[in-house]
């Protein structure tokens, strides 16, 4: 059976088990893709928090109540499952590194655009074309770099990947902070937006360096069925599909009522100020980015099912603490956020091996593109729950549903089957 990956160089071991053994065992070409995912997706996070972080400010300018600013982000979350199987959809057609250049050109564009919205209407259009974008660069970049992995460092090298989420949202929060301190607030949260045009950096060293897999690239292009809906939905994958999406919906559905309301339940129900806000966020996003790495080191040890029920049980149970501190015990709310980013973050470790896996290269993308983002856009509808329902209950009251979508990712896994140590073919 072949395998995707290129072969190291010589003198290089594929089987070291040292902390970066996984970049050595990608090869030269490998570990540029690496480094284009890598940065793709830390850009594309940092696209996506420009909203939740200057939600505040926005919601003053056009006098916005909790229902509508919640919807900003579901519009986000629900069209991005059109740009993800769309963007799936490419990277099966025309090749993983043209479609992950497409997403990321889109979501910058769009992020920029939203800081010239003159009323709500039109910033609610920008944001949802952003979507577009947003919603395919993770797949793609997801499948350019398992294609190139090992089988024995598959885990760690997609979580390593996905820790760069936490470094484009800590990225977010230090312009936020900067911006915040010296613009007034009507022109910040445009500010904000405007420097969402750094992707467009990103895709010149992509063009220049990044290449699809050979392996994976020829037996693509040999295939009749690549890039084919129909394919992810006949019989001996439709199981499959149905199970992922439901998992993907479980997950992203409790990440992002916690990533889209934090902000807001800082600043409103704990009266935190700009600086205070960015202090807590940090202690979130430090945890975040150790619980990307561990989790998908433990992925590979305990396997990816193993990995994700652990996690949605204990992401589950921080948010129930984290939402039920004594008013004034501010302390304990930045111990907490540490474990909070932790867990959280670890669950999607998994993901991108995972969902690799589960699909034949012809229709990887198409699979991997289409589970993970209807499954966000389901899950999208969880924040504008929060957002309705934050008037009569809190926002921290609100937030416990974030606890339900994890425990629909547990049931979700009972549906799939174990893939560690998995050949893609």
């Amino acid at each position: 059976m072949s395998t995707t990956q290129t072969q190291p160089k010589q003198g290089e071991r594929p089987d070291d088990t040292g902390a970066f053994a996984f970049l050595r065992a990608l090869g030269p070409r490998g570990r540029r893709a690496f480094g284009g995912a890598f940065g793709g997706y830390a850009l594309d996070s940092y696209d996506f928090f420009t909203l939740p972080l200057s939600m505040v400010a926005i919601a003053a300018y056009f006098s916005l109540d909790s229902g509508q600013t919640g919807l900003l982000t579901t519009v986000t979350l629900v069209v991005s499952a059109v740009g993800g199987a769309l963007a799936g959809i490419l990277a099966d057609r025309i090749g993983r590194v043209r479609a992950l250049m497409i997403t990321v050109i889109t979501y910058a564009v769009f992020t920029v655009a939203c800081g010239f919205a003159p009323n709500y209407e039109t910033l609610l259009v920008f944001r949802a074309l952003q979507g577009l974008g947003f919603g395919g660069e993770w797949a793609v970049g997801a499948i350019l770099v398992a294609e190139y992995a090992t089988a024995r460092h598959r885990g760690r090298t997609l979580g390593a990947v996905q820790s760069a989420w936490a470094a484009g949202w800590a990225l977010a929060v230090v312009v936020y902070t900067l911006v915040f301190q010296f613009l007034d607030a009507d022109t910040a949260w445009r500010v904000m937006f405007w420097t969402g045009a750094l992707p467009a950096l990103l895709v010149v060293y992509i063009r220049r360096n990044v290449t699809d897999a050979p392996e994976a690239a020829e037996r693509r292009r040999a295939s009749s069925e690549r890039g084919s809906f129909a394919a992810i939905f006949q019989s001996d994958l439709r199981r499959t599909t149905l199970f992922a999406v439901l998992l993907s919906t479980g997950v992203q559905g409790g990440y992002y009522t916690l990533a889209t309301w934090v902000p807001t339940y800082l600043k409103s129900e704990r009266g935190l100020t700009v600086v205070g806000t960015g202090a807590y966020l940090t202690f979130l996003i430090s945890g975040a980015f150790i619980g990307y790495l561990t989790g998908g080191w433990l992925t590979d040890v305990l396997g990816r099912k193993k990995n994700i029920a652990l996690f949605a049980v204990l992401s589950a149970a921080c948010i129930l603490a984290y939402t039920n501190i004594p008013s004034g015990a501010n302390g304990l709310l930045l111990v907490l956020g540490f474990p909070l980013g932790f867990c959280m973050s670890a669950i999607f470790s998994g993901f991108g091996s995972f969902l690799a896996e589960l699909y034949p290269t012809a229709v990887r993308g198409t699979g991997q593109g289409f589970t993970y983002n209807t499954g966000r856009a389901v899950g999208a509808f969880f924040p504008t729950l929060v957002g309705f329902l934050a008037g009569s209950w809190g926002v921290g009251g609100a937030l416990v549903f974030g606890a339900v979508g994890y425990g629909l990712a547990v049931v979700a896994l009972l549906g799939l089957p174990e893939t560690r140590g998995r050949e893609l073919v």
